[in-house]
């Protein structure tokens, strides 16, 4: 980093350019200035590369910060087995351990081992794969996370939410909310095709080094990129990356942002749809929407060109579709809420945006408790089970609870916790289970704990 970036600034001036997402941040104040004094550095010059990064990310309390991050998120372990608990329990514990991580970087030893892929099922009933990296390389991605995190942030548009700092989805709902109801009802739903595994390296790399000029940053970033992947599941020898970046690592959030904010960039330029077509654009990583009064081809045209002839990109063209909200009865599913204009009760004549959990989200949260609550936990006690169940669905109702009006998907997730509770209790023993006498299923449930959303 430059001379003039560790320069110190005034208390006052400094919180004034804090930014809002550090504020909520459970970082050592040590390594929160660091990242106030890099985000302060990027928002002043918006074409200054940084050259001096990985002594920061070597700095002893960015890479125990780096370690106490990974240690609250828990996960999986990588190939080598190690756990978070094993290292909490070995000798020296996560002391010897942050330092071993350090002197391996200061000394350039260190390489990281390959990615352990695992699947988790998609709401279509296709899998998305995972790349789950060892403990060890999580902590150095968190490391250089906690430094770039804040040198890009200052470069993201006001349009892009997902896997953002003090940013989220309700923002982006809200957002798409206030857009319809200012009047640009015809909306661009697109999808990416496998997004995270299709980036195209080189031109990721040419977007990092936009602000990026150290080159040992670099050369981690590349190492992560292009390790090995171990199928459990497919077996065979490992197999290197050529595209993408794994999901499943605490880097990889960041690169796709990085790589998609460059459409952002040019969707608000002088020549981009935010100006000819009065265009507003909200995404949410990868997933996006482009709202205007109308939806040309001359708009459609510049999204395929700009994706997929100028950042190597494939739209899912299946799943990717234009829908007019005027129009009677048409919807837009976004971060599992449902748009749509619905007729007023009271006043017939009268339209309101009703923003609700869709078809989707509910079929997820049914399939969950079913779940939850099928043979295999017959022999489960019932309060841990009914806390089990009462935990999911108090956070499905807080996400969608938040915003629009979900009474009725509460109302009907409640009734299929009740029949599926009510199939169990019958499941557990050869007898007919029987309720206490003069008590409703409801009554009783709520007795034994369950908490109705």
């Amino acid at each position: 980093m430059s001379k003039e970036s560790s320069t110190t600034a005034t208390p006052a001036a400094a919180a004034a350019a804090t930014p809002e997402w550090e504020e909520h941040r459970m970082l050592p104040e040590a390594v929160s200035s660091l990242r106030r004094k890099l985000y302060q550095k990027a928002k002043q010059e918006a074409k200054f590369r940084f050259y001096s990064l990985f002594g920061h990310v070597l700095r002893p309390d960015v890479l125990k910060a780096a370690w106490e991050q990974v240690r609250r998120n828990k996960g999986a372990p990588g190939v080598d087995g190690v756990t978070i608990d094993q290292i909490v329990n070995a000798e020296g514990g996560p002391e010897r351990f942050v330092a071993e991580v350090g002197e391996a970087l200061r000394t350039r030893n260190y390489k990281p081992s390959p990615v352990r892929r695992v699947y988790i099922p998609k709401p279509d009933g296709r899998e998305r794969p995972l790349g789950i990296p060892t403990v060890r390389d999580r902590v150095v991605q968190t490391a250089v996370l906690l430094v770039l995190e804040p040198i890009f942030e200052a470069d993201f548009r006001d349009c892009s939410y997902g896997f953002r700092p003090g940013r989220g989805a309700h923002q982006a709902i809200r957002e798409i909310e206030g857009h319809l109801n200012g009047g640009l009802r015809e909306v661009y739903d697109a999808d990416l095709k496998g997004y995270f595994d299709s980036i195209p390296h080189d031109k990721l790399h040419r977007a990092l080094r936009m602000r990026l000029a150290d080159r040992s940053v670099l050369k981690l970033i590349n190492l992560w990129l292009q390790a090995p992947v171990v199928d459990e599941r497919k077996g065979g020898p490992p197999q290197r990356n050529r595209t993408g970046t794994p999901q499943g690592g605490v880097i990889s959030p960041l690169l796709a942002n990085v790589y998609l904010h460059w459409f952002d960039v040019f969707f608000h330029a002088p020549d981009g749809p935010a100006m000819w077509a009065k265009a507003k654009l909200v995404r949410y990583a990868d997933d996006f929407v482009i709202l205007a009064h109308y939806q040309g081809q001359h708009l459609q045209d510049w999204v395929r060109e700009t994706l997929e002839a100028r950042m190597g990109l494939e739209i899912n063209q299946a799943k990717t579709r234009v829908v007019n909200l005027a129009q009677r009865r048409a919807s837009l599913d976004f971060l599992g809420f449902t748009f749509r204009y619905d007729r007023d009760l009271y006043q017939r004549e009268r339209r309101y945006l009703n923003v609700f959990p869709s078809k989707k989200a509910q079929a997820r949260a049914r399939e969950r408790v079913r779940s939850m609550t099928d043979s295999s936990h017959c022999f489960q006690p019932i309060p841990e089970l009914i806390g089990r169940v009462n935990r999911f669905t108090a956070g499905w109702a807080s996400y969608f609870a938040a915003l629009g009006y979900p009474r009725m998907a509460l109302r009907d997730l409640n009734r299929y916790v009740q029949l599926r509770m009510a199939r169990h209790l019958e499941r557990r023993s050869q007898r007919p289970y029987r309720l206490p006498k003069g008590i409703t299923y409801y009554r009783h449930f709520a007795d034994l704990g369950l908490v109705y959303q």
